[in-house]
């Protein structure tokens, strides 16, 4: 008669109980984080003055008076 045991806990409900941990940290820690109702990363000031010039928010001038100053800090 074949046992699954055989001294070693790694095959049956043992083995079921790693692949369910590998699955939850899997969906912790590479799910993207663009998911609904997952957290988001926070633009920086940097980045937020670059997209208020793109959609013409701010001119030119008003760019680059407020880059230096990011980039001063």
């Amino acid at each position: 008669m074949f046992y699954f045991y055989h001294g070693y806990h790694f095959w049956g409900m043992h083995l079921l109980w790693w692949l369910l941990w590998l699955v939850i940290l899997f969906g912790i820690f590479a799910t993207p984080y663009d998911l609904p109702g997952q957290r988001k990363r926070k633009d920086s000031p940097l980045d937020i003055l670059k997209k208020r010039f793109a959609s013409g928010e701010i001119t030119e001038e008003e760019y680059r008076e407020r880059k230096k100053i990011l980039e001063n800090e």
